[in-house]
């Protein structure tokens, strides 16, 4: 109908409850990244969690921001 949205949560598919950490090297502390909760070391790696339905927008953001992932694993919803 008209003026109706339906609302579509990702955790009723089974992509939506999945998640993976993202390794990344190289960051740069910036203006970008100065919004974040934790601090940036350009030397360390940084580990992000972040959920399936976001992992090519999150892929953006990390390489705008200098960086570069060096690793990415799946975080099973068992452990």
């Amino acid at each position: 109908m008209l003026g109706q949205m339906a609302t579509i949560s990702g955790a009723n598919s089974p992509s939506g409850s999945r998640f993976f950490t993202y390794e990344v090297t190289g960051l740069r502390q910036n203006e970008t990244n100065d919004k974040n909760k934790y601090p940036v070391r350009k030397s360390g790696s940084v580990f992000i969690k972040v959920p399936y339905n976001r992992m090519n927008e999150e892929m953006r953001r990390i390489t705008r921001m200098g960086g570069t992932i060096v690793n990415i694993h799946p975080i099973n919803s068992d452990s």
